[in-house]
Formats: C-alpha cells, structure tokens, sequence
C-alpha cells in the first residue's frame, strides 16, 4: 500500500514539473501579457502576451503557455483588448492654422497613429511631417498630398474663413506638369484632383501621377461624371463627392447643364459657384436616383480598384449630430479658447436648426450608399475632414467608425477602415495595420471591447506609438498640453 502511495507521488511531481513552464525574460522589451487582441483579419483572440522590443512586435503568444518573470516590464492586459493604431485618411493641418501646431498631439491622445493630409500648404505640412519621422514615436506618421490641384476659378483660394487657402489654380496643362513637379520635389505621398478641373486637366493629372508612381485621390470634378473620372484611373474618392448627380435617370443632363455653367461661370468666385451647382442640382439627383444606374457604377468602381473614403459623419453633419453629444462637446477644452468657445456655441445652436426634408433624405442616401458600395466589395477608408465641421482631430475619427457601423458595416469591418485598408493603400500591409509579429508597435490598449460595441474604441486606456508607451496619465498630459498652449 505504501509503495502505491509513494508511486502516485512520484507520478503527481513528475506530471507538475513536466507542466512547470520556465519564467522567460525579454531584455529591454514591453510585454502586455493576458490581454484580448484584436486583428482586423484573424478576429478576437484571448489570454495573448504581446512583446514589443525596438518598435515592433517581436512576439504573441498564449499567455497561458509561456510564464513572463516578473523582471519584465510588463502591461497587465487583463480584461483589456488591443487594436492596431488607428489611422484617419482625410485631415487638412492647415485649415485651421490655430489648431495645426496641436494636431499631432490630439491624434495621438486618441489612439490615431497614422494620418493622410488631403490638401493644405504643403511647406507648412511639411514642417509636421519631416518632425515625425525625426520623432516617429512622438507624434502619427503623415502622409500628404501637397495643396489641391483645381482648375479655374478654384475653390480654396483664401477667400474666407470658411475657404483658406487649400489650392492651387491651374490654367494650363503645362502648369500642372510644372505644379506635380514641384510637389515631388517637396517630398508629397499622393496628389488630389478637385472639382473645377476640365477632363482634358484631369487626366493629364492622372498621366503624369502614374509616370511617377504617385496616387490621385480627390473629387469627381464638376465637369466629368464618376465612371469617366474611374476609368480615367482616379485612385480613390473622398466624401462620394458628386457620385449622386451620376447615379441620378437624368445624369447626362444634369451633366450637360453643368458643363454649361461652368463654361459661362468662369469669373464667379469658386465656392459660390460650386455651391450654386450643388443647390441646383443634388436635390434633382436624390429625387430621380436610379439603383440599376447606381449598381452599374459601383460595378465600374469596383473594376477599377477605385476606393473609397466616405467621411459618412461629416456628410450626415445635420441628422447624425455628433457635435451634440455631451461628452463630444466637453472634448472642446483641449482646444485653443478661441477654437473651443466658437464650436461649443455653434454646436449648441445647430441643436435647433431646423433639418429639411431633403437634408434627411441626402443623409439617408449616404448611409444607404456607403452600404451599397461596402456589399460591393469596393475598399473603404475612414477618414474625417478634421478640423471641419467642429471634428476633433483624433476623436472625431471614432464618429466615424461609429457612422460605418450604422450604414451596416460590422465593428470589425469598420475597424479595417481605418486600419488594414489604409496600409494596403500605401502598400505598407507588412509593416502597419496588423496585430503580426514584425509590424510597428502602434497599437492602442482598450477597456472594452469595440467588438460588442464600436464607440467602446473611445475608451482608451494605452496607446503605443512605435514601442512607445503612453498610459492613460500621458495622455491626459497630451490633451491639457495641447489646450495650454494658446
């Protein structure tokens, strides 16, 4: 009896020593261990350890399979998820200028790592950029476009508050060539058409792009309708902008009339005139739209890889009203008085401003569109059009995952818009997006999971910008910096 005794103790500790995992040491590393990671591809995994060692991600594992000692710096991720750091694809530096030297800041505090400047001074967005990479874990990654390329008259041209000067104007095609030349020289990303251009303008933008190997993102210029910008070679297409005057049963004369417009309209300031075209006509094109047209071009789009940057809050601005939400609001004093006083008045105005029948039908047309063009298969990115519109740099972008969601894509789904998708874009998927080992350490620490619910990406508990930590105290640290420099 005793011999059995004695053998099923020597079985117990052979079977425990056989189980006892050694405590693993990882030198001059981050370790996030227990924690619920959150790939854009592979989906939910929990119990991961995650090592972060010279700004990228040396290795995940199951944490219950590998014992950490407790002489690593370690992350408790218990109960916590870890996403990619997020990325917002449309964001002017310059046209606020009282907010650009805080930009930075405030993409950060809000877990946005990656940025994409779709059109503002370039030497200006050049100064932020060029700090960056010398400072890569201080600040998101910027990717820029240089000013817009518009024809004449042009639209951002400095005449007002509301229209800073974004753009160039371009008369001629040896003015462009001139203009791209010069923006490559300055080191930009990608290029952005814009809405006055000519198509004999705009395809030359495009051929020239291409020689270089330089995207064009932009607008569908006024005087071209969306399958003739897409198969001209436009790359992608911010807001949708003027894809309803082409899905609409009487395009072509809606087209026609505008071609007209604009061949007798050339002295009208650029905003005026643009906005008289989109009064004239967006409401006869939301009342006469087409599904079989509509589904045609999204077959075109999708063809041609043309993607697709919806800025879905922005577009819904009167019946989305994210600008009325509380919380949003309290986010206003971390920006410079001036900037936060004004917003906060308007914001509450807008409350009241009575929202017409056709304003609800164009925002109903946006989501159901954005939907219509996720079924399809064409590659959205979120972007946001920040500072516009009262959109928070970095926090304006989770309203926007939060509008994907409503026009039907599911929280991970939106959480490759802003993730993986942008990557791809830039050809940058084996470096960026991805929760892999060997990708940048940008990745943000969660208290809830966005999964359940997307606005649980606001709840941020850690950002990692390159291996660098920035706990929830540095973060507040960014926001109450960036308010307390005006």
């Amino acid at each position: 009896m005793a011999n059995s005794y004695r053998c099923i103790f020597l079985t117990t500790l052979i079977l425990l020593t056989a189980c006892k995992t050694d405590e693993v040491i990882f030198e001059n590393a981050i370790c996030i261990e227990n924690i619920s990671t959150i790939d854009p591809i592979d989906g939910l995994k929990n119990n991961q350890s995650v090592v972060i060692k010279d700004e990228k991600i040396l290795k995940i594992f199951n944490s219950k399979e590998v014992t950490l000692s407790k002489n690593n710096n370690i992350i408790n991720g218990t109960n916590k998820f870890l996403i990619p750091g997020l990325w917002d694809t449309h964001v002017h530096y310059t046209h606020t200028q009282e907010l650009t030297p805080i930009m930075s800041n405030l993409f950060i505090a809000y877990g946005i790592t990656s940025v994409r400047d779709t059109g503002g001074d370039v030497n200006i967005v050049k100064k932020w950029k060029d700090k960056a990479i010398a400072q890569p874990q201080n600040a998101p990654r910027i990717f820029m476009a240089g000013p817009l390329l518009d024809g004449v008259p042009n639209i951002y041209n400095g005449s007002s508050k509301n229209y800073p000067n974004l753009s160039v104007e371009l008369n001629t095609l040896d003015s462009i060539t001139k203009q791209i030349n010069f923006l490559e020289n300055k080191g930009i990303d990608f290029l952005k058409a814009y809405e006055m251009l000519s198509p004999e303008q705009f395809v030359h933008i495009i051929n020239i792009a291409n020689k270089k190997g330089l995207k064009v993102t932009g607008h569908i210029p006024l005087s071209m309708d969306v399958i003739s910008a897409s198969n001209a070679g436009l790359h992608s297409i911010e807001h949708l902008r003027n894809l309803d005057l082409s899905c609409a049963s009487n395009a072509e004369t809606l087209l026609l009339e505008r071609k007209k417009i604009l061949r007798q309209s050339k002295t009208k300031q650029g905003s005026a005139l643009r906005l008289s075209i989109h009064r004239a006509q967006q409401e006869i094109a939301i009342k006469n739209y087409d599904d079989t047209k509509a589904s045609k071009i999204l077959e075109v789009l999708k063809k041609n890889n043309t993607w697709q940057v919806p800025t879905l809050a922005l577009n819904t601005f009167f019946t989305g009203k994210y600008y009325a939400n509380e919380e949003y609001q309290k986010n206003y004093r971390f920006l410079p008085d001036s900037i936060g006083t004004y917003w906060s008045k308007r914001s509450k105005a807008l409350l009241n401003y009575p929202v017409t029948e056709f304003r609800k039908k164009y925002d109903t047309w946006h989501y159901n569109m954005v939907n219509k063009i996720h079924q399809a298969g064409i590659p959205i990115m979120a972007g946001t059009d920040t500072p516009i519109a009262y959109l928070i740099p970095g926090l304006s972008l989770h309203e926007e995952l939060a509008a994907l969601v409503k026009a039907g894509l599911s929280p991970i789904e939106a959480l490759k818009t802003a993730t993986i998708n942008p990557a791809i874009y830039f050809n940058l998927q084996n470096e960026l997006g991805l929760i892999k080992k060997g990708m940048w350490a940008d990745l943000i620490i969660l208290n809830d999971n966005p999964l359940e619910d997307i606005k649980n990406t606001t709840h941020i508990n850690t950002v990692i910008k390159q291996g660098k930590v920035y706990s929830k105290k540095n973060l507040e640290n960014l926001l109450n910096t960036a308010s307390s420099k005006y």
